[in-house]
């Protein structure tokens, strides 16, 4: 009887850390990523600052990438790939309302790291992979003071993105240590989290380590 290939099995789903919307104290978020990285398991880390000037944003790369590099975490820039190319970054992420795929990749390069927001959408996620993203995010999947929710996605639209299409995506909003694990099951690659690790009661690290747990019990049942 001939052999039946085998599926290769997913790699399991992974953290994708997003900054706050504001860093007060540089210093002190250093630290605490510090903390957070030499505690769990992390892909990315994306500087989301929308309302720092450019000055800003260069402090806090030149401040954050050291650590992210020591760890081998991805530096991710939110909406400006002009700054992401000019610090340093090993990509960019952008919106639908900022830099096109297009224009980001032409500043970026073939080489780093873009990722589309694509909220709800099938039709805007296929467009991005079809462009050339290296991933897509889908969100809000629960609500999230981080930013306004303006669209809802269902867990759905990852199992079928993962069942139909190869480039990765990621699930955004609202995401703790206890919802993860039904989005990784249901076929996110990576799982967006920011309040739920920087606000976590007992601090990033114990927020690293409950999310560790989390995506390796939700991997053991897809496996």
């Amino acid at each position: 009887m001939a052999r039946q290939p085998q599926i290769p099995a997913r790699p399991p789903c992974r953290l994708y850390l997003i900054t706050p919307a504001t860093i007060p104290d540089l210093d002190a978020f250093a630290a605490d990523l510090e903390a957070a990285l030499a505690s769990g398991d992390c892909a990315a880390l994306q500087i989301r600052l929308k309302e720092a000037s450019d000055e800003e944003i260069r402090a806090a790369v030149a401040r954050l990438k050291p650590i992210c590099q020591a760890h081998d975490v991805a530096l991710i820039l939110n909406d400006r790939p002009d700054l992401a190319r000019a610090t340093g970054c090993d990509g960019v992420h952008v919106g639908q309302e900022d830099a096109s795929l297009a224009e980001a990749r032409r500043i970026m390069g073939e080489d780093a790291m873009i990722g589309v927001t694509c909220h709800d959408s099938r039709h805007l996620a296929m467009e991005a992979a079809e462009g050339g993203a290296d991933y897509v995010a889908f969100g809000a999947f629960f609500p999230t003071a981080t930013k306004e929710v303006v669209h809802h996605a269902e867990p759905e639209i990852l199992t079928i993105w993962q069942e139909t299409m190869e480039v990765p995506c990621v699930a955004i909003g609202g995401v703790t240590a206890e919802n993860a694990g039904g989005l990784a099951a249901a076929g996110a690659d990576f799982v967006a989290v920011s309040a739920g690790v920087w606000a976590h009661p007992q601090g990033p690290a114990a927020a690293m380590r409950a999310f560790d747990a989390a995506l390796a019990a939700a991997s053991a049942t897809v496996a």
